[in-house]
């Protein structure tokens, strides 16, 4: 199969890297520094799942240089949404799908809007990777689990091919016939951790365990979870438990993506993890105080990224 990775980061790399090694046909689009080593030298992946080298691996900054494909796995930030699905166009056709593997939970929607609904499927992604260096990638936690689904819940052939092609490369691979509460369930969790880290600016492992911050997090949950719930999914009555369960089963040293981006100085998913749970729950008439206050607390930082140079979602 043809595949192209919108966004060749922590996901994009490593789901790309481990497609590629399957025989499929892989091309990167990416910017900058790792553009360039990926282009000289391939693309290195460092995984507790095991090492391996990619080379050569094809790496394109203009999506237009690739042309059609047969999917398109978008794992851009979700701050640069809009821009990269404009730049997506090129390699669309009549039978493309395009699975978004991204934070949030309107990913679908909004690239949609862009390329057309009839060519979008809905996914998740659990995993904890990143760009180490220009030309390497770092996965970092035993689990590493995709999960999609057509938005409106039917078991298409075309949803069963993109699953099988995830099934080939040995990760935990899910076909989902609801994966609107699969995206929320994740964003119960996610939106927790990246909010909450992004605060402590420590791993998961140092402050799980601390009661007051666990209730802060345990109450951040309970306001996306009331969202969820307005919004019409139908979440499981223990979600919020669940995902702590995860949370305490997950290694120690594990930060996510937005705080890793935050420490960094970084544009960070603020709006798509935090931002967005004050707004819909003002439309709903919802309180999210919890949600306000990381977000109150977090913004000046955010604002400090934005440069000329990078005015992505000033």
């Amino acid at each position: 199969m043809k595949i192209a990775m919108m966004g060749a980061g922590g996901v994009g790399g490593y789901y790309g890297g481990l497609l590629a090694q399957q025989g499929h046909e892989v091309a990167f689009i990416a910017r900058g520094a790792h553009l360039k080593a990926i282009r000289k030298n391939g693309l290195q992946v460092e995984s507790v799942h095991g090492d391996f080298h990619l080379k050569p691996a094809r790496a394109e900054e203009d999506p237009a240089k690739v042309g059609p494909v047969d999917l398109v796995l978008f794992c851009t930030k979700t701050y640069s949404i809009e821009e990269a699905a404009h730049r997506i166009k090129t390699l669309i056709r009549p039978e493309t799908n395009v699975l978004p593997l991204q934070n949030g939970i309107d990913a679908a929607e909004r690239i949609g809007a862009v390329v057309g609904m009839p060519h979008m499927l809905g996914g998740a992604t659990w995993i904890s990777s990143a760009v180490a260096e220009p030309g390497c990638i770092r996965q970092i936690s035993q689990f590493r689990r995709v999960v999609l689904g057509e938005l409106d819940g039917k078991l298409t052939q075309r949803a069963r091919a993109v699953h099988a092609l995830f099934e080939q490369t040995g990760i935990t691979a899910e076909l989902s016939p609801n994966i609107r509460k699969v995206l929320w369930t994740k964003f119960v969790f996610i939106s927790a951790v990246s909010g909450i880290g992004s605060l402590t600016r420590l791993p998961i492992g140092r402050y799980r365990d601390v009661p007051e911050t666990r209730t802060l997090m345990t109450a951040l949950m309970r306001e996306v979870e009331d969202l969820g719930r307005a919004e019409g999914v139908d979440l499981d009555s223990q979600v919020v438990e669940g995902a702590l369960e995860f949370i305490d089963q997950a290694a120690p040293h594990i930060k996510p993506s937005m705080q890793l981006d935050v420490e960094a100085g970084r544009p960070s998913e603020l709006e798509s993890m935090t931002a967005v749970i004050g707004r819909k729950a003002r439309e709903w008439g919802i309180a999210s105080p919890v949600a306000d206050m990381v977000y109150a607390a977090l913004l000046p930082g955010e604002l400090a990224t934005y440069t000329d140079e990078n005015p992505l979602h000033a």
